[in-house]
């Protein structure tokens, strides 16, 4: 009954010590009513002498008492009340804990930390912007299962005017997930227009079991392409190099693509132009891997697909062909 007593009359010194602490406890957690026998992670301890030691609120308050004192302890504030008495000692005394003492230390540091890793973790993540969304520009081919750009005599119908089969992409939306600073993953969407420009006086048709096949026009062609536009999705690792006058990125990875479009078109030499709209038996899906690297927004890009163009027995003469492209890219921040 004397010691309530005596912690009763020191609660307006405490209250003091808990108000300057207050914004610390709920950083920590407090501000909660728990019980000390239940409160999940903290210390609640009785050995055979019936010493007792409670800490709520990671070390917000602290009591403790054993056969010698009566310890409270409340934010920096606390008390003491002593069991028994020695000449010129005092049953009550008030202290204050400073920052600097080792377990207020421990808890500051370890707080810090927490806080210091989450935060870095957050900034990393803003800080880190890959380099997707944007525009690009290039050529597009394909090739024999065998890696050649000559194609066989019974699908030459197919061969390609190089400098004049293009590409434009729109990469219209990006998301990056920095990993550090300068590292991390890019993914996003994109739109990926091909022009396959032929080199002969000819085109292509389906047949009616879907076989692509030569057509052959009654008239001289002054242009003849096949058109197709896909829905790309990329996933790329990228890692950034601070250089002398910009920023080096290198990013690789896997992309994959699914059919939106596709149209043949051919321009007579007259000024006719016929426009034939048809799925032309290509692939729905495919897939490859793609390979950037540039200096701060312009990179140069290349993407070969494991997929090929035509579906498998369907292709010009039975041989399926596999796509490419190599071109230009400027990126926007």
């Amino acid at each position: 009954m004397k010691k309530l007593v005596m912690i009763l009359a020191a609660i307006i010194f405490l209250v003091q010590g808990f108000g300057q602490n207050i914004s610390s406890a709920r950083d920590s957690g407090a501000g909660k009513t728990v019980s000390a026998d239940s409160y999940a992670g903290k210390t609640v301890s009785a050995d055979s002498s019936d010493a007792v030691r409670v800490i709520l609120g990671r070390d917000l308050i602290r009591i403790e008492d054993n056969q010698e004192a009566v310890k409270i302890k409340v934010g920096n504030r606390g008390l003491t009340i002593l069991e028994s008495l020695e000449a010129g000692e005092r049953r009550v005394s008030f202290d204050q804990y400073h920052k600097n003492e080792k377990d207020d230390r421990e808890t500051l540091y370890a707080r810090d930390y927490r806080n210091d890793y989450r935060d870095d973790r957050v900034i990393r993540r803003k800080r880190f912007r890959g380099h997707w969304a944007g525009v690009e520009a290039g050529f597009n081919n394909y090739l024999t299962p065998d890696n050649n750009f000559n194609l066989p005599e019974n699908i030459d119908y197919m061969s390609l005017h190089s400098g004049k089969s293009r590409y434009f992409n729109a990469n219209v939306a990006q998301t990056s997930l920095g990993l550090t600073r300068r590292i991390g993953f890019v993914t996003g969407l994109g739109i990926n227009w091909n022009n396959y420009r032929f080199d002969g006086n000819n085109n292509i048709i389906k047949k009616d079991n879907g076989e692509i096949e030569k057509y052959d026009p009654e008239l001289l062609l002054k242009k003849s392409k096949l058109s197709t536009l896909y829905l790309t999705l990329p996933f790329l690792l990228e890692i950034q190099i601070p250089a002398t006058c910009s920023q080096l990125n290198i990013a690789a990875g896997p992309i994959g693509a699914v059919k939106l479009y596709s149209y043949s078109k051919m321009v007579f030499d007259n000024g006719d132009k016929v426009r034939s709209e048809d799925d032309f038996s290509l692939n729905m899906l495919r897939y490859g891997a793609t390979l950037r690297i540039g200096f701060g927004n312009f990179q140069i890009h290349g993407t070969s697909y494991f997929m090929p163009l035509f579906q498998t027995g369907k292709s010009p003469g039975g041989i399926d062909l596999y796509p490419f492209e190599v071109g230009l890219a400027f990126t926007i921040d």
